[in-house]
């Protein structure tokens, strides 16, 4: 994919897993926690006794917010998980049966992304010789990356968005993911109530590679990092009255504080056409991570990628005509999207 082509670090065929990976249940978020949670200090053989307690503890946490975690109808698995939950099933048992039905399917598609699996994989399955996987050179390098702090929160936020999918039925009632800027959420509406769902800078950032949009400075998701990521409208909100929509997650990206608000900053100033360009590919992004990013994009932008591209180029010159300044940034990094 062109996701991690253009820029093919380990982490960002990381994120390739988890922003585009085939989403049938939830399994590969609770593997990816767990493989950030485990014990990597001693040998790089995790048994699936290790690797069933935190894979386990996330599901059951998820499951008593968000009871659909598969999209097919039932699963003995979940069922134990629920079990667990309502204090039927102890932790021992919870952890055999994780042991016996929860990776069965997981392990082997974790590292396909399109139908076909990534250059780097991130651990070797050896449940036929150890009982276990092993941890590849890649996993240990991935760790050391400086985006690796970010990951675990990109996680959460794809897989939040994921359940309120599912939640809704996308195929009955497609979801309109909308921003709340007092709280910096997103949400959607259900039958005319509202349900919020995750950050909107932890769903963001992984489409952006852990960068500032404008001038490719890394940023950050962790509270009280100095590099903590802004939500900046695109098209600014001071042209909000000749813009449709311009709450909507096509228009809305993460900056760094210094592009957002410094000195030679943003501000309520039009970014350049270029930059037009580069949101419309990030938009594209959306549509290849599927649900429910893809349905809110498609409503919000148009069906088919030119009635996207000419939804875009008009609000921005609706925006011109008000705005009227161009602001261009100041590079900081490599492009990478």
């Amino acid at each position: 994919m062109e996701f991690y082509q253009a820029d093919p670090t380990l982490e960002n065929y990381w994120r390739g897993v988890i922003l585009f990976g085939r989403n049938v249940a939830s399994y590969k978020f609770a593997l990816a926690h767990a493989l950030y949670e485990v014990d990597k200090t001693g040998s790089d053989l995790i048994t699936l006794e290790e690797l069933a307690v935190p894979f386990s503890r996330h599901l059951c946490e998820h499951l008593k917010h968000a009871p659909k975690q598969i999209t097919s109808s039932k699963s003995q698995y979940l069922d134990t998980c629920a079990g667990f939950n309502q204090g039927e099933v102890s932790q021992s048992q919870l952890i055999d049966s994780t042991v016996r039905r929860g990776f069965g399917v997981v392990l082997d598609a974790f590292h396909n992304v399109n139908a076909a699996e990534i250059d780097k994989r991130f651990f070797i399955d050896e449940r036929k010789t150890h009982k276990g996987i092993r941890l590849t050179d890649n996993f240990y390098l991935l760790g050391e990356r400086q985006q690796y702090q970010n990951l675990a929160f990109e996680t959460t936020a794809r897989w939040n968005l994921v359940e309120q999918a599912w939640a809704m039925g996308v195929s009955r009632n497609l979801v309109g993911v909308e921003f709340d800027e007092s709280n910096q959420m997103l949400f959607a509406k259900v039958n005319a109530r509202r349900v919020d769902i995750t950050s909107c800078c932890d769903s963001l950032n992984g489409y952006q590679k852990g960068r500032c949009f404008y001038c490719y400075r890394p940023i950050s998701l962790i509270p009280g990092d100095a590099e903590l990521a802004d939500v900046d409208h695109f098209i600014p909100w001071a042209a909000r009255e000749g813009v449709a929509n311009i709450n909507g997650v096509w228009n809305l990206v993460l900056a760094c504080k210094c592009c957002n608000r410094g000195a030679a900053g943003k501000f309520a100033h039009l970014p350049g056409i270029k930059l037009l360009e580069r949101l419309n590919r990030r938009n594209e992004y959306f549509i290849q991570s599927k649900l429910p990013l893809h349905e809110t994009i498609v409503q919000q932008t148009g069906r088919h990628p030119a009635v996207r591209k000419d939804f875009l180029e008009k609000n921005w010159n609706a925006a011109k005509v008000m705005l009227f300044h161009i602001w261009e940034p100041n590079a900081e990094g490599e492009a990478t999207f």
